[in-house]
């Protein structure tokens, strides 16, 4: 599986992680602008439960890491100012 290093923006939001697998659960997520949704990790965090990551909810952030097919591992984010 390749992984590179990148900048997203999107919102930070809830959804359903595996539906139908033993690993099912809520997780945090970001979607972009033009619709692609990425699983939202935190490098050294924990993959099913980040508190850091659940603050951010609600928010639209830019986040720089490493993309894992459809997993982002930030490494370090920003919170966008709404207008």
């Amino acid at each position: 599986m390749e992984s590179r290093t990148r900048q997203i923006v999107g919102v930070v939001t809830k959804a359903d992680i595996s539906p139908g697998s033993k690993s099912e659960h809520q997780g945090v997520v970001l979607r972009t602008r033009s619709g692609e949704e990425f699983v939202l990790r935190r490098l050294g965090g924990n993959a099913f439960n980040d508190e850091s990551l659940e603050a951010l909810v609600g928010t639209t952030i830019s986040g720089n890491g490493m993309v894992s097919g459809k997993t982002f591992i930030l490494k370090d984010w920003t919170v966008k100012k709404s207008k």
